[in-house]
């Protein structure tokens, strides 16, 4: 039985991590990830801990100073955003996550521009997920709301197939209803065999539906634990999470 808790065999793995995006300008010092196949991971905590930062790290979008990232066991630090997804991860960021002038269809052939032979199969894939992305197949991703807009992202980001995904903060910007429907997303990309890792300022929703939780302060990793656990640690809540565990 695997112990999730243990780094050893994980899929993706980050070890004391210090990066940023200006020479002598630390955002990350010292922080440390690490999660299984089949793990949802959640990063959260203060504003300006450097949670985006720390995922975009894991990407190669921000430069690593000190410390390792690792895909099965093998060093990934300096790779370019190819030689990453080809390698199994997929990154969808906050903002700008869609081509709007494109369609729907396009924007997930976009996804497929390493492999562009295996696009039919990896559509049914993906739409098998996302029934909604094969109504609007033919409708332009600029013109469908913020929700649907987040669901042609995260689907263009599977459709290389990859062992982990990694998504910045996947709810920001929408309506509570939206931020669900985001939520039960995640977790059926989950249930369908791909480890995320996701940044979100929706502490408690994030909480919920995580396997382990980490709760990020001044660039560190200060606590982590089950995603339960975390959600009902009267400190964490205190000291770290504020109103945003109580949302």
């Amino acid at each position: 039985m695997v112990d999730y808790t243990n780094p050893e065999g994980a899929v993706l793995r980050a070890d004391d991590l210090v990066a940023g995006y200006l020479p002598g300008v630390n955002i990350l010092n010292g922080a440390s990830l690490h999660c299984h196949e089949g793990e949802l991971i959640g990063i959260i905590g203060p504003n300006g801990a450097g949670k985006s930062t720390f995922l975009k790290s894991l990407f190669g979008l921000v430069q690593v100073r000190e410390g390792d990232v690792t895909l099965k066991g093998e060093s990934i630090v300096g790779k370019r955003a190819d030689q990453l997804v080809s390698a199994g991860i997929g990154f969808v960021p906050q903002t700008n996550n869609v081509f709007p002038s494109l369609t729907v269809g396009e924007n997930l052939e976009m996804g497929m521009y390493l492999a562009p032979k295996k696009f039919k199969e990896r559509f049914g894939y993906v739409t098998d997920i996302f029934p909604r992305l094969l109504e609007r197949k033919d409708q332009r991703a600029g013109s469908l709301s913020g929700g649907e807009r987040q669901m042609v992202a995260m689907g263009r980001a599977l459709m290389m197939d990859p062992s982990v995904l990694l998504l910045d903060e996947p709810s920001a910007g929408l309506s509570p209803a939206l931020q669900d429907e985001v939520f039960l997303q995640t977790k059926k990309i989950n249930a369908a065999g791909v480890s995320v890792v996701m940044v979100e300022q929706n502490a408690r929703r994030c909480l919920q539906i995580c396997d382990r939780g980490y709760v990020l302060d001044q660039g560190k990793d200060a606590h982590t634990a089950s995603g339960r656990a975390l959600l009902n640690d009267p400190k964490v809540i205190e000291l770290y999470l504020g109103t945003l565990a109580k949302a």
